[in-house]
């Protein structure tokens, strides 16, 4: 049974079970008008108390079930609250844990809400790209005000129970026994209902109009916040029933729209990623508490904040005194800058601070769960440090190499222990960036893969899984997106072209604003490592960022890189720089031209997701939800796209092979579609019914 019932002191007490977060799935809902239908119609019922097992209220609606047709018989979470608000008899909420979603929506149509302290409320659905659905922008500004309402549904962020009760969103905070609490009040407290529908709510149209100035534009991903004001606003301006059905309008409209289904395939793949089809969830999970990071450079550094921001305890070794010293005072200005900007407080940074040791001797990774080599991106000295660790460290701990483009394979060849190395890419500033690609070599064991998992939800990280080749998951697909805005740049448009159409298509930043950020200098030696490699045999790689490095240009940090930077790091096109590429164009034999937007956004866009197909088919990449998750999170691509394979089927796959021939007609064998593309494009399919793929054994043959 998804909800309990037991009559307690005149009162019938009715608790979720619907683990792990009490979702108000269709079973739940069904039995909860059951349990309603059965307390009305006994006499010696006087109030309901709400309530949720094992420690939670409710997380919220069952968002499998968003936009299908519930079972036969079902009600839908709307007709429900309809449901609590029409009865009689009181209802009392009893709010530990959380209140989520349509949990808090729920709540909010009681006549009170008793909450632990320890217990959160929010409204998150803006994060799928939709509102809430059930009466939440109606009641809650009538609870807690407009200016609460719109704060706290346009950021979707949880709410704790202290200032829910300041805000009037809860009742009361109860820190003892909080079932007795909620009966108390549900068998004692007024008579009659109280409800939140019944009560006035201000028109404040300059508020409204305020808000609505400072959010993102409609078609730049801001479709959700818009509809959220909106409906916030028919509260102040409309009768309930009549709000209520606007409300359902605007949700509606959310859920058919794009950017919402985008968010949701996020929200899954995100979830699917954690997931690997042959590292069972049983699969057994080495206890990390102590970290070795070998390395105090910016990598090294940042890795070691992120540990210690999880709770770990960190040891950073560097051969060099010198270079120990500036890693931690890079460490100490980063944490002070967080602090300065109210991120952290001063107790929270000395903690972090606390957890961090310094040293130049190795033999302190004996002690070590992990150990995360942070090195020069050079496959020499990556092999020199893992020699030294296999003869130093125990034989049940994990080495991680936080190697961005190198092969695993290469780095455990010769090792007696390859099935207990792994690679753990971070992305730069590690103490920042959410995603960690987690990279498996041919003999990584399960249990190291499942070990990374864990690690990653201990630091926070989002974790992809790739098997190893050449730049991984996300490297690998920025190799070909940035040989295309090089060659666009040869053939015609300026980078700040470039970087304009590619900030309106939703990314962050630029191309050639990243490349400055990440420094040229990092793509210049792993294109002379390449090119030693005779990778480029086939394909010419372009010049203009060696001429720059050629030069001493290296982006930020240097002051100039592509573009020239003021004391405010701000992007300016440099006449030098314009200069260099005219001549560049020239040497190739190039004529330069006008380059549409248009063929801007194509070029660079198909390029990521032809390569990312191809990783699917070669097993780099175990779904296409992991791909796009590595770029949403790795390098900015805009969420409310969904991901490089989720933004080319909203596009449809036939006309992403017709435009992928077209350019191959144009420009070359390298851009003709993937295998894979053809074989789905030809029977109407989309990348969303992949699954998963074994190397060299594609499921979509």
């Amino acid at each position: 049974m998804a909800v309990h019932r037991s009559l307690r002191d005149g009162a019938l007490v009715l608790e979720l079970d619907n683990p792990p977060v009490n979702a108000l799935s269709p079973d739940v809902l069904v039995d909860l008008v059951a349990a309603i239908d059965a307390g009305e119609a006994d006499s010696a019922v006087r109030a309901f108390v709400l309530a949720g097992r094992n420690g939670i209220f409710s997380g919220g609606a069952d968002i499998r079930w968003f936009g299908k047709a519930p079972p036969p018989g079902a009600p839908l979470l709307p007709d429900v609250i309809a449901r609590i608000e029409a009865s009689p008899k009181p209802f009392v909420a009893a709010i530990e844990g959380t209140a989520f979603g349509g949990g808090l929506e729920i709540a909010l149509a009681c006549d009170r809400r008793i909450a632990s302290p320890r217990a959160k409320v929010a409204l998150p659905e803006i994060n799928l790209g939709l509102l809430p659905g059930a009466g939440g922008t109606q009641r809650l500004p009538r609870a807690a005000g407009n200016a609460a309402a719109l704060r706290i549904i346009l950021s979707g962020a949880p709410v704790k129970a202290a200032e829910a009760q300041q805000l009037g969103i809860v009742d009361a905070v109860e820190s003892g026994d909080l079932l007795a609490a909620a009966l108390a009040s549900a068998t004692s407290g007024p008579a009659g209902r109280t409800r939140l529908s019944e009560r006035a709510v201000a028109a404040e149209p300059e508020a409204f109009a305020q808000a609505r100035a400072q959010l993102a534009p409609i078609d730049k991903g801001g479709l959700a916040a818009h509809r959220c004001a909106d409906a916030i606003e028919a509260a102040t301006t409309l009768p309930f029933e009549a709000g209520l059905q606007r409300e359902r309008e605007l949700f509606m409209e959310l859920l058919a729209s794009e950017q919402s289904k985008s968010r949701i395939h996020a929200f899954f793949a995100q979830r699917e990623a954690a997931k690997v089809p042959d590292v069972p969830a049983d699969t057994p999970v080495a206890a990390v508490r102590t970290v070795c990071v070998v390395g105090a450079g910016t990598m090294g550094t940042g890795i070691a904040m992120a540990l210690a921001n999880g709770g770990l305890t960190v040891h950073v070794v560097e051969a060099a005194e010198d270079a120990l010293a500036r890693g931690r005072a890079l460490i100490e200005k980063n944490y002070a800058a967080s602090a300065r900007k109210g991120r952290f407080t001063e107790a929270a940074v000395a903690e972090r601070l606390s957890r961090i040791h310094f040293g130049t001797d190795l033999a302190v990774a004996a002690h070590a769960d992990l150990v995360i080599e942070a090195v020069f991106e050079e496959l020499d000295i990556k092999r020199e440090v893992f020699a030294k660790l296999e003869a130093i460290c125990r034989p049940d701990a994990i080495l991680a190499s936080n190697t961005s483009t190198l092969d695993i394979d290469a780095i455990a060849a010769g090792s007696s222990r390859a099935g207990d190395i792994v690679g753990l890419h971070f992305f730069s500033p590690a103490n920042v960036m959410k995603l960690l690609e987690i990279v498996r070599g041919t003999h990584t064991s399960a249990h190291a893969i499942a070990t990374s998992l864990a690690l990653a939800k201990t630091i926070a990280k989002i974790a992809v899984v790739a098997r190893t080749c050449d730049g991984f998951i996300a490297n690998r697909m920025l190799a070909p997106y940035g040989r295309e805005t090089m060659y666009l740049v040869e053939e015609g448009a300026a980078p700040q072209d470039v970087d304009r159409v590619m900030e309106r298509f939703g990314f962050p930043m630029g191309p050639f604003r990243m490349y400055d950020l990440a420094g040229l200098d990092v793509g210049w030696r792993i294109r002379k490592r390449r090119l030693a490699e005779g990778r480029f045999a086939t394909l010419r790689e372009p010049e203009i960022g060696d001429r720059l490095c050629e030069i001493g240009r290296f982006g930020q940090k240097t002051g100039a890189g592509i573009y020239r930077y003021d004391e405010n790091r701000t992007p300016l096109p440099d006449p030098q720089v314009e200069a260099l590429i005219v001549a560049e164009s020239a040497r190739l034999g190039i004529t330069r031209r006008p380059v549409s937007d248009e063929e801007i956004l194509n070029r660079c866009i198909l390029a990521l997701v032809n390569e990312g197909a191809k990783e699917l088919e070669d097993g780099t990449a175990i779904r296409p939800g992991d791909i796009d998750i590595a770029w949403l999170y790795g390098f900015g691509f805009p969420v409310y796209r969904g991901g490089p394979m989720h933004y080319a089927d909203t596009l449809g796959l036939a006309r992403v092979r017709d435009e992928l021939n077209a350019l191959a007609e144009r420009h070359g064998e390298h851009w003709r579609p993937a295998p894979l593309i053809e074989q789905l494009a030809a029977r109407g399919g989309r990348f969303a019914e992949l699954q998963a793929y074994e190397a060299k054994a594609p499921a979509w043959t």
